[in-house]
């Protein structure tokens, strides 16, 4: 067998039967994968004269990168806007749990919480790689609490805040520290709003619009200022208005900076948007869905009461509500739910329901050089699912990191 050894001692493998997503469409070929990277076969071939050390039968699965998650608010019991001492142990157990649906990247979700909570919370975070122990964490993202009173959905009231004078200054007091911070949620119609959208965008974290009563000239000049993403579209913000569309507006924006993609969040769960209203998303701005969970403490548990951080909610099949109320309260729909959901709502095919939990959200963090895709040389993070979207088996840096069990194949 002619020798890979000149490049690299470590294993090659070959996934052989199986379609892959790539370029957009799924591909009748061969992943091959080592030292964590997808590889270009034909480089192998002919420039290392390599072969594969292990060849790996798909049996006709689809293979397809794993899904990023960049709003999920905890799940199992672990909500990761409450202060603890384990707050590592509960991070731990979510990044692992979130494997069996096709999670292999996340950011970490707080909403709107007091200072002493982001304190204690924030040091606590680490951006890390993923693997056997669970999906990697790409940093914290924060919803609130520069957010507005009307539209504050399930975030305390008495922890919301404004900007006053130093208004950067005021976020930094307020978070204690950006080090780990990788998204920030905010009202654009706020007073300093713009110089804040400026600070953030300036250290490489993105700002997203949500839980506002802004209009569309406010939300489009939040994006002229560096803002790219819309949090939970439909969700906790002035609806559709035929005179002024407000943030919803921006999917058909023309006042969009040449060059720039405005991405928007959607809960595909069939309880936070009507799937008509999915559908109208989808259509006018395909290239801007990023499927969220908006997961919270009780996904994966049984109805009940449970947390979103200083609030009691109560789960009732997969309704959420703050206790007593009917006002709803993040989710506890899973990412491989949502994507079959979206595909089922829509009527896309298969490669666009897939692509809007994976490369929409690496494209809005800007990490598609190396998430998001299977494009020779990107991390070698992907699913093998059935061609019911079920997943059968997730793999992190080319190693097996959960398998369905014979039994529930």
């Amino acid at each position: 067998m002619p020798s890979n050894k000149s490049v690299s001692d470590a294993p090659i493998v070959q996934f052989t039967n199986c379609r892959i997503l790539r370029g957009h469409q799924l591909q009748r070929e061969d992943l091959w994968v080592r030292e964590g990277k997808i590889l270009n076969p034909e480089k192998l071939f002919f420039d290392e004269k390599g072969s594969a050390d292990i060849q790996l039968d798909c049996k006709d699965s689809i293979i397809a990168p794993g899904f990023i998650d960049v709003q999920i608010n905890g799940g199992f019991g672990v909500d990761f806007s409450l202060a603890t001492d384990d707050f590592k142990s509960g991070i731990d157990l979510v990044s692992q749990k979130i494997l069996s649906h096709g999670v292999t990247s996340f950011c970490p979700t707080l909403v709107t919480s007091p200072p002493s909570v982001y304190h204690q919370v924030l040091p606590q975070f680490s951006i890390r790689n993923g693997g056997a122990h669970g999906a990697g964490i790409l940093g914290a993202h924060l919803e609130g609490p520069f957010i507005s009173k009307e539209k504050k959905g399930a975030h305390p009231e008495h922890c919301l805040r404004t900007f006053e004078a130093g208004a950067f200054q005021d976020l930094l007091a307020t978070y204690g520290s950006l080090d780990c911070v990788r998204i920030v949620t905010l009202a654009p119609e706020m007073k300093r709003s713009s110089e804040v959208i400026q600070e953030l965008t300036k250290r490489g974290i993105c700002v997203s619009l949500g839980h506002s009563v802004a209009n569309l000239s406010q939300a489009e000049e939040a994006v002229q200022h560096g803002a790219t993403f819309i949090t939970h579209l439909f969700n906790a913000m002035l609806p559709f208005h035929h005179r002024d569309p407000g943030i919803v507006g921006l999917l058909t924006s023309d006042k969009i900076p040449a060059g720039r993609t405005v991405f928007y969040g959607m809960i595909s769960d069939g309880i936070h948007t009507n799937p008509a209203a999915l559908r109208i998303a989808h259509r006018a701005h395909p290239k801007g869905l990023v499927l969220v969970t908006d997961a919270i403490a009780g996904m994966g548990l049984a109805p009940g009461r449970h947390t979103l951080g200083q609030q009691v909610v109560e789960i009732d099949g997969l309704n959420t509500y703050i206790a007593g109320t009917k006002t709803l309260s993040g989710s506890v729909a899973t990412m491989d739910t949502c994507v079959r959901h979206f595909q089922e709502a829509t009527g896309c095919s298969v490669e666009t329901a897939l692509e809007a939990a994976s490369l929409h959200p690496a494209q809005l963090l800007g990490i598609e050089h190396k998430k998001g895709t299977l494009n020779y040389d990107s991390d070698a993070d992907f699913l093998m699912l059935n061609d019911g979207l079920y997943v059968q088996a997730t793999y992190i840096a080319g190693e097996e990191v959960w398998r369905q069990d014979a039994l529930g194949m």
